[in-house]
């Protein structure tokens, strides 16, 4: 299966699914690596790599229409079957995500619904879990629809949250399950092993 994988960051979740795919782990090969920012650390890790690479920002054009449009050819002409946010930090146009309806996944650094929505991302979230006392944090990926961070939960896994942490401790544990779970639910759908029925997902 041909993936596309969208960063705006430095790409850590990007190399942990080349990684998995190196390691014969999951059957796929990323055909392209979208970016809203020219100078993403994960473009880097794509060029490296011998992936296409593009970048491709709203700020480009007029309007979300002509942007979408852009964003669909881009998929299209590289075969894409199914997008993999890692760290990408905008919404995905409500006709890519239609086009791709329960084939975009993302990955976020808490146990949804808790911590999720608009300006939820990165050390906001670990600061916020830490704030509320929380004995327990974790990661999930999730299906993309038309709403930040409230699609079908694919694949959780938590970590405690300790009375020492901060949030960059708790970041840190965190990323290292991240980095576990994402390649396991892209290989998940990799395989035609998800059900979604019901308002729920099933993978066997």
């Amino acid at each position: 299966m041909n993936i596309g994988v969208f960063a705006s960051g430095r790409g850590s979740n990007f190399q942990a699914i080349l990684n998995a795919i190196q390691r014969g782990i999951l059957p796929a090969r990323v055909t392209l690596l979208l970016s809203n920012k020219s100078d993403a650390g994960a473009l880097e890790i794509a060029r490296s790599n011998g992936i296409p690479t593009i970048h491709l920002s709203q700020k480009q054009f007029p309007d979300e229409e002509s942007f979408a449009a852009k964003m669909l050819n881009v998929l299209r002409g590289h075969d894409v079957h199914l997008i993999a946010l890692a760290g990408y930090l905008k919404k995905i146009p409500t006709v890519v995500v239609r086009a791709y309806r329960n084939k975009i996944l993302n990955i976020h650094p808490a146990l949804l619904p808790l911590f999720g929505g608009p300006g939820m991302y990165g050390h906001h979230v670990h600061e916020a879990v830490i704030a509320s006392g929380m004995k327990v944090s974790g990661a999930t990926v999730h299906l993309v629809d038309e709403e930040y961070d409230r699609g079908l939960i694919v694949l959780q896994r938590s970590v405690p949250v300790e009375e020492h942490d901060t949030a960059e401790t708790l970041a840190a544990k965190v990323l290292t399950i991240e980095h576990e779970i994402y390649p396991q639910a892209i290989k998940a759908f990799v395989e035609n092993r998800v059900l979604i029925k019901e308002r729920s997902v099933w993978i066997h």
